[in-house]
């Protein structure tokens, strides 16, 4: 990880309206990043929100955001007011309610609150804290918004009011088209024109295209000059009105410009055509947009909206908010699991493959846990509910994600010092070409000067820049969800991208993490009074061995007396019979002979196996062998790396006899054996010294400092909740082959952003020149204001469309034999 541990600062995530390129991201990002309360802002173009991390108040926060002419956009939801004893009304119960943070305003109408608050600042625990002092108690009328809700319900309105400005538009621009073409097209023998007639009634039709349909454009333009900035509305505003003022005063003064007794053209079809071609890839980036955030929507989508409970003895359906920790939870077989417990009563196979990725669905029973968002397959049970609301591992999964996307890795950094002077530069260049054409052009040196003007203003696009990056870690990240990794930030993407090393901690990462019977040369019988005596243990030795007896249904004879002696073994009466289970000191210590077994004890041994003698009544019954196994998946998930030309190194405690057992079995040739859990990370560092970019990949607290020291850190999701944190990515079902699909993943991702990066810059590098008119006295060659625009639009189309792509992403599969 590139980041050293920080004591955590207030951070929030605000949705803002009004950011239409990376000009306007950029300005936002700056400007809060230089006030002094703030240590970082980050904001995400794509998905219309700044997230700020310092000890900034909310409403400054608020307040900085709208001095530079954004909007941070509120929702507002209706509660239910219940009394619960005599309560002060109206008034003071209003100032209360507009006393808490983030709340925008307050109406109160008998039994009705309805609050404006900003999402994401205000729940409804803060609200109730204000009102209980008061009597009242709310109840929600309809299910919260968040910033998504908001952010998307802004989108849906822009998109319908592009829709309605485009339709108009691209009717008028059509007709004027058909104008200006009236004479070639053979128009002129069916209603003869005059060409000042002509040229009046283009005036007349692209009058409410240029004011009504491009009003979106202009309005921006202003308001983002009166704060003292530019942005790509700024352009496309001074560029569509040169043209039309241009033309105007043609018409009204047309000797001011004519030349040699020619008169000069109008150009109200370049200024109409702009305005529409620009809405159009405004229209269809903005659809593009909406599927960006389709992999947060669906994993939203996961948590049904009612829940059944036992409350009283009495079975109600309530809503999924109004569950809390302790309540009885019934499922029925074909139904979602609520929220996340263990099962009280009952068993039944779950389909986790939403949450996890994995496609075979898992039995789960009493005093197992359950995930909330997952689905019963079969049998009905009962659960209690231990996690609810914003604790659920599924809103939890989902906070990640949005925080992930929200990240920008380092190479945005390049896109966004671009873009801080992209728009100024442009203005420049577009002067230069103004008056360079004026000055040196042919005639009419006026009208070449004012079309190259324009066009180099409309040919230039900080949109496409502002979204080469933040769009394709949107759906990296939803497709890494989908995939059952969870990724923290656009960087660990990035430096996931260059890794030289993977390094596995054995316990638990390659291996399942507790002890399995593996061996037992007795029968079943013998193996029953075994179990029995060892079920008085809590060792997990013990515990492997009683499991294995239950799984094969052995009834268990009662216990009279038990005794264990710690390092060598136990000795218990079972239903009459001396029942000894241990090592071979403690066996001699009894007297008791096993000679004939010595060559099987080191047989297992020498597999990495823990192996001990089983006698009843004096004699040797059997020897039983207990392991750490190995996961099914482990060797795929080494041979995956290896295939995508990554060294794999194995990181144990054990000895080595035992991790070369292991790493054997898996295909791991590079081990480091004996490694007391304070040094791990001390392992990962002389890696690192060697110039080598390392993973590590764990899931227990002993591996936190190695996940943190490491360049990235890979937490499996069945581990400890110090281990996710202190890591970068988390690999939800525990599948180590989870690692290599993390890896192709961030590959992908930043071979999108590259692609997107390159085809944003070379755009603008190749067109604008073409635009200025540079290429002309060579070739003869300049670029109409009407192409400009198509260019334009269709760059930002590009780059969104060109991230989708990775919606497609899949996973390779590698045989672990290879």
């Amino acid at each position: 990880m590139n980041d050293t541990d920080i004591p955590s600062e207030p951070m929030v995530t605000l949705p803002v309206s009004g950011m239409k390129c990376a000009s306007c991201s950029g300005r936002v990002e700056r400007c809060l990043n230089q006030l002094p309360e703030v240590r970082q802002a980050q904001v995400n173009l794509a998905m219309a929100q700044v997230t700020v991390t310092g000890t900034i108040g909310l409403e400054n926060l608020v307040v900085a955001v709208e001095q530079l002419g954004f909007r941070v956009p509120a929702t507002t939801e209706t509660f239910l007011m219940e009394k619960v004893s005599s309560a002060l009304e109206g008034l003071p119960l209003a100032e209360a309610l507009r006393g808490v943070v983030g709340v925008r305003g307050v109406v109160l109408d008998e039994n009705l609150a309805t609050i404006t608050y900003i999402p994401g600042t205000v729940t409804l625990e803060k609200l109730q804290d204000v009102v209980q002092g008061l009597g009242v108690r709310l109840q929600r009328t309809d299910a919260p918004q968040d910033g998504m809700d908001v952010v998307d319900a802004e989108r849906v309105e822009e998109y319908r009011a592009i829709r309605h400005r485009l339709g108009l538009g691209a009717v008028l621009v059509a007709a004027t088209l058909v104008l200006v073409h009236w004479d070639m097209w053979g128009l002129g023998s069916l209603v003869a024109l005059s060409q000042v007639t002509n040229q009046w009634l283009q005036f007349l039709l692209i009058l409410p295209v240029q004011f009504w349909s491009g009003w979106l454009f202009h309005e921006n333009a202003w308001v983002t000059a009166r704060h003292g900035s530019t942005n790509m509305h700024s352009l496309v505003s001074l560029g569509t009105f040169s043209a039309f003022f241009y033309s105007v005063l043609v018409l009204v003064v047309p000797d001011l410009f004519a030349v040699k007794g020619i008169h000069a053209e109008v150009y109200f079809e370049s200024s109409g055509s702009i305005i529409v071609l620009i809405l159009l890839g405004r229209f269809l980036e903005i659809r593009a947009k909406g599927k960006t955030s389709q992999a947060i929507r669906s994993l939203m989508a996961l948590a049904p909206k009612i829940a059944r409970v036992a409350r009283d003895g009495v079975e109600i359906a309530v809503s999924l908010r109004d569950v809390v920790v302790g309540d009885r939870v019934i499922v029925r077989p074909g139904e979602k699991v609520p929220v996340d417990g263990v099962i009280l009563q009952g068993s039944s196979v779950v389909d986790e493959s939403m949450l996890t990725g994995e496609s075979i669905p898992v039995s789960r029973g009493v005093g197992e846990p359950v995930t909330g968002g997952t689905l019963n397959t079969s049998g009905a049970f009962t659960f209690e509910a231990t996690r609810v609301g914003q604790e659920t591992a599924l809103a939890r999964i989902v906070d990640m994600v949005r925080q992930a996307q929200g990240a920008k890795p380092p190479i945005a950094r390049l896109a966004d010092r671009i873009a801080a002077i992209f728009v100024p530069t442009v203005l420049g260049i577009g002067v230069v070409t103004f008056l360079a054409w004026w000055l040196f052009g042919p005639e009419p040196a006026l009208t070449y000067a004012l079309l190259n003007f324009v066009s180099v203003l409309i040919i230039a696009c900080p949109c496409a820049l502002g979204l080469a990056t933040p769009t394709s870690i949107l759906v990296g990240t939803g497709k890494g969800a989908e995939n059952g990794i969870l990724v923290k930030g656009g960087d660990a993407l990035e430096r996931a991208c260059g890794l030289d090393v993977v390094v596995f901690d054995k316990t638990g990462t390659l291996t399942r993490g507790k002890p399995v019977l593996t061996d037992w040369t007795g029968n079943d019988a013998q193996l029953a009074l075994v179990a029995a005596a060892e079920a008085r243990s809590e060792h997990p030795i013990a515990q492997a061995i009683v499991r294995w007896a239950r799984q094969k249904k052995l009834e268990l004879p009662p216990v009279n007396s038990f005794e264990a002696m710690a390092g060598l073994g136990i000795q218990a009466d079972v239903a009459g019979h001396d029942v000894r289970v241990g090592t071979r000191r403690f066996m001699k210590n009894a007297g008791i002979v096993f000679s004939t077994e010595e060559m099987f004890l080191d047989h297992c041994e020498q597999g990495g196996k823990t192996a001990m003698l089983a006698a009843v009544d004096g004699g040797v019954v059997g020897v039983i062998a207990v392991a750490d196994v190995v996961k099914e998946e482990s060797a795929g998930a080494v041979s995956r790396l290896r295939a995508l030309g990554l060294e794999v190194v194995m990181l144990t405690g054990d000895n080595r006899r035992t991790a070369q057992a292991i790493a054997g079995e898996v295909g791991i040739a590079h081990i480091l054996a004996e490694v007391l859990p304070e040094q791990k990370s001390d392992e990962i560092q002389a890696l690192q010294a060697q110039g080598k970019r390392v993973a590590m990949v764990g899931d227990g607290i002993n591996d936190a400092p190695a996940l943190a020291q490491a360049d990235v850190g890979i937490a499996l999701g069945t581990g400890t909740d110090v281990a996710m944190e202190s890591a970068d990515m988390t690999l939800i079902s525990g599948d180590p082959r989870g690692v290599a699909t993390a890896i192709e993943l961030s590959r992908a991702t930043m071979r999108n952003i590259r692609q997107n990066l390159f085809w944003a810059f070379a755009y603008n590098i190749i067109l604008i020149p073409l635009a200025a008119g540079v290429w002309f006295p060579w070739f003869g060659i300049l670029l109409s204001p009407v192409f400009a625009a198509a260019a334009m639009a269709l760059s930002s189309v590009t780059v969104v469309t060109n991230a989708l792509r990775l919606r497609h992403f899949k996973p390779s599969v590698c045989h672990p034999s290879l």
